[in-house]
């Protein structure tokens, strides 16, 4: 037995030299890809109308370093089930657009049973199917990007041992329970008003906002959108005016519609969307509007030289013009040195003369006038 455990090791660690995407070592455990999901989470999928082995799919937020399991409720409907803590993932914001750049994908990508990888050298993994037909249509090249254990990434989405086991259970029970396929949507983070107006001058912002609307979709019907593409763009829930027509990557986009009721309710978010998106943008620019040094030190000069009118005042000394604002008026001496200098006025001495009568002045010590 241990002799084919490491025959075994030895042919799994060739096969993930020639993986371009992920590198880490093999780890493995027994009977792991038929990890059974714990009771306390099935419980909680049964008091929520959830089967186990009903549909899946799943959100992949890189901002937020989230991954979430949603699954079809009784009423078709999906309800969220559980969200992981992304172990690490590759690159930055932003689609992947050519192979070995680094970068983990945006978009949308359906997961089938042979993507699913047992035998993985990442623990347990699934391939997203990229490069997607939108990808292929815009000449993006890549290959092996994976969700995948091992928390080791190079263009991937890794996970811990401990959660892509349950995750690789979700799908797995899915596809028993006859889903022949489970949409994973990547977005580089949740597309709320306050988010898109934080990235508006990203060079990425139109494929963003372009992922949104199947984001809004799903947020509206809580149902993974149907996706297509056509004239080189994603469209959502179309469906095709004439029978026979198709969609094309490359290909204009022939005559569809959304469903009458979605496209009220999309018309509707979009409206209180872009409310609070105008909302959003005016919050960001606000500070820049705002000259903060002329704020900040009006209020101070003018309670300064406040401060200054009423010192003069009783003291019942002129107000100095040229003296800096900082430069205190000097005290003046003890009413009683001071009976002479009111009872007999003189007259105004010119500057020079005031300049040679102020000199012996300062030398004058106040105890030798007491």
């Amino acid at each position: 037995m241990r002799l084919i455990g490491w025959k075994t090791a030895i042919v799994v660690s060739g096969l993930a030299v020639a993986l371009a995407g992920c590198q880490d070592v093999l780890e493995s455990v027994d009977n792991k890809a038929e990890y059974k999901l714990p009771k306390k989470l099935v419980n909680k999928m049964k008091a929520h109308d959830q089967r186990v082995r009903a549909p899946i799919m799943m959100r992949i937020f890189k901002q937020e370093g989230i991954l979430e399991v949603w699954k079809a409720k009784g009423t078709g409907r999906y309800a969220l089930v559980k969200e992981y803590e992304i172990c690490k993932w590759s690159g930055q914001l932003g689609p992947k657009f050519r192979e070995g750049d680094r970068q983990a994908p945006e978009g949308y990508y359906d997961i089938r049973p042979h993507q699913m990888n047992p035998n993985s050298s990442y623990y347990l993994s699934f391939n997203m199917g990229y490069p997607n037909r939108y990808d292929r249509a815009h000449g993006r090249t890549g290959s092996n990007l994976m969700v995948h254990g091992a928390c080791s990434s190079a263009g991937c989405y890794s996970m811990t041992d401990e959660q892509v086991i349950e995750i690789y259970a979700f799908a797995r029970e899915a596809f028993r329970g006859g889903q022949s396929a489970f949409q994973v949507q990547a977005y580089p983070f949740r597309m709320t008003a306050d988010n898109m107006a934080a990235h508006r001058d990203s060079k990425h912002y139109e494929y963003w906002q372009m992922l949104k609307v199947g984001y809004d979709h799903f947020e509206l019907t809580k149902r993974p959108p149907k996706v297509d593409v056509c004239d080189g763009k994603y469209v959502f829930n179309q469906m095709v005016e004439e029978e026979g027509d198709e969609f094309h990557p490359r290909r204009a986009c022939p005559p569809s519609a959304a469903p009458q009721s979605l496209q009220l309710a999309y018309a509707a978010h979009q409206k209180k969307y872009d409310a609070q998106f105008a909302k959003a943008v005016k919050e960001i620019e606000k500070p820049l509007k705002t000259p903060a040094i002329a704020t900040l030190l009006a209020p101070k000069t003018t309670e300064k030289q406040s401060r200054i009118e009423q010192r003069a005042v009783s003291a019942r000394e002129p107000l100095p013009s040229t003296a800096p604002a900082s430069v205190s008026p000097e005290p003046l001496p003890p009413a009683a040195s001071v009976d002479t200098a009111v009872t007999t006025p003189t007259p105004t001495p010119s500057p020079s003369e005031t300049a040679s009568t102020k000199q012996p002045r300062k030398k004058k010590s106040w105890w030798r006038v007491w």
